[in-house]
């Protein structure tokens, strides 16, 4: 059978979707679903999702990223904004939620002036110089004085820090943002811009309530000590990397035994051996051993015996963030240790935390690396989201050590947007001005959403944030506890600067990508497994 137009050029089982009907509105349709998910999990009283992904792990969060991430989008034109969501996460680690419903937003907004009559390109036009604006406009909305910032101030630090976690911790942001700028202050290099988010590490325990929570200036090891000492102040720690223990020899020798004696002798010098090697240890100063890899009967022995403390850390990745913590270097073979390479501990200790054995490696004055945020819940799914809201609080940290400008946040910068940007769209001639006016309409989906989430009249709220801001105050925002319009610098709540810059950003791009789209071809999906399915027993390192 003879087959026609682009069915006869293409192979069979293809797809292809052109034009503006069938390409762009199915495309924003998808996009628009997107947002719609992940919309209503946006600010402090956003909801939780509920996703269980293909392995049947349960998530429950309102983590604009992680759903995205546990979501398996197909449609392409969605998994764009799902990239723009990973991006703005990967970059500030925080605003992922503003960036993809913004940007569904702006193309519920272009479907609207398609319907119209507009061509895409106009509409993308209209919001390329609507973002441009923006940018301006966000520059002059900077809180003054807030340029300079000490990093190493624990009140400065927490303002900043304290509406992000708020967006996933509503309620407790007073408590974890002061764990985590301990936390963070503790690992500040003297050039806070090389601050390494993986410093501030997180252990979390069931049991127990947020009160519970500390924070640990070194590592907690979730395993136990191997031997009997439990404890050690002031030591100096080697490292072996391949473990403690007799080390097999490469060849494979026989030997001849003739009488008992050399039988008794033949098991005296292996235990000889491994004396001297534990001996050369523990003449070097070191007190505790950090071992790789298993730990010999035999060798645990001579250790009791020399009085050394020895721990074993069998994942590779936490090895080498201990060898930061204790500036230790590890060696590969069981020998005798060089005075550079052992490292230095104030004290290890083997506490007990929710019965779970757990080791706490404290390091206090050494230029300390790394430091640890001991997290309490009652079960796992809230500690996960515990997890994500520090997570969030030291990506802040990072991005307020290279710029820590500030803007007011409750909606009250969105408004101020939304309203300059309007006035902006009547200045333009031409067709842009439609595009830029619905720019500008987008915004309004913030305060929208965050008083719908709260459960308050959005439309009263819009209209009374708008009077307001009519009237000059450019800092009044929604205060979601009383359900009004208050000055946010009464309520401190900042948000940074970079935040909205990079988010308000990669959402016009990811909208505009996404409406330059005109056709769609598809080839029939190939057979075979599935690319991306992770081999089974991978750990998450």
């Amino acid at each position: 059978m003879s087959q026609y137009g682009i069915q006869s050029m293409l192979k069979e089982g293809h797809k292809h979707l052109s034009g503006l009907d069938e390409a762009v509105v199915k495309n924003i349709e998808a996009c628009k679903q997107l947002s719609t998910i992940i919309r209503t999990s946006l600010g402090p009283n956003g909801m939780n999702k509920m996703v269980i992904n293909h392995l049947d792990k349960l998530f429950v969060t309102n983590d604009g990223a992680t759903i995205v991430n546990e979501l398996e989008v197909q449609h392409p034109a969605a998994k764009l904004l799902v990239l723009a969501g990973k991006a703005q996460q990967e970059e500030i680690g925080d605003g992922a939620n503003l960036t993809i419903s913004f940007a569904g937003e702006l193309l519920s907004h272009a479907e609207e002036l398609i319907r119209m009559g507009l061509h895409p390109s106009e509409i993308i036009s209209g919001y390329t110089k609507a973002i441009k604006k923006t940018i301006e406009i966000l520059e002059e909305l900077v809180e003054e004085g807030s340029e300079t910032m000490d990093v190493r101030n624990k009140e400065q630090v927490v303002k900043r820090m304290k509406a992000p976690v708020a967006s996933k911790q509503f309620g407790q942001e007073e408590i974890l943002s002061s764990l985590v700028a301990d936390a963070c202050i503790q690992v500040c290099p003297k050039n806070p811009a090389n601050f390494n988010v993986d410093n501030v590490r997180v252990a979390k325990f069931l049991g127990g309530g947020l009160h519970n929570c500390t924070v640990v200036r070194g590592m907690a090891l979730k395993t136990d000590a191997v031997g009997s000492i439990k404890k050690m102040q002031k030591a100096k720690v080697a490292v072996f990397a391949g473990g403690v223990d007799t080390s097999a020899t490469e060849t494979k020798g026989t030997v001849l035994i003739h009488t008992a004696e050399q039988l008794e002798n033949y098991s005296k010098t292996e235990e000889a051996k491994v004396e001297e090697l534990i001996k050369a240890v523990a003449d070097s100063g070191a007190k505790v051993i950090v071992s790789g890899a298993a730990v010999g009967e035999m060798a645990l022995h001579f250790c009791e015996r020399y009085k050394l403390m020895v721990l074993k850390i069998s994942s590779k990745f936490e090895l080498r963030r201990f060898c930061r913590t204790v500036g230790a270097v590890a060696m590969l073979k069981l020998c005798q240790p060089n005075p550079d390479d052992l490292g230095y501990v104030d004290s290890v200790s083997v506490e007990e935390i929710a019965g779970v054995r757990v080791t706490i490696v404290k390091n206090e004055e050494g230029g300390n690396s790394v430091s640890t945020v001991l997290l309490r819940a009652s079960t796992d799914s809230i500690l996960d989201d515990l997890e994500r809201a520090v997570d969030d609080g030291v990506n802040t940290y990072k991005a307020m050590c290279m710029d820590s400008r500030i803007v007011p946040g409750a909606a009250a910068t969105e408004i101020e947007l939304a309203r300059r940007v309007k006035e902006f769209s009547f200045k333009e001639t031409g067709l842009d001005q439609y595009a830029i006016a619905k720019f500008a309409q987008s915004f309004e989906m913030v305060p929208k959403t965050l008083a719908e989430n709260a459960g308050l009249n959005s439309m009263e709220i819009i209209s009374s944030l708008y009077a307001e801001h009519a009237a000059g105050k450019t800092k009044v925002g929604i205060d979601l506890e009383g359900g009004l319009c208050k000055d946010v610098s009464t309520l401190q709540v900042w948000d940074l600067h970079v935040t909205k810059f990079f988010a308000l950003k990669y959402a016009a791009d990811a909208a505009c990508t996404v409406l330059r789209v005109d056709q769609i071809i598809m080839a029939k999906p190939a057979g075979g497994p599935r690319r991306g399915d992770q081999p089974a027993g991978m750990d998450e390192d």
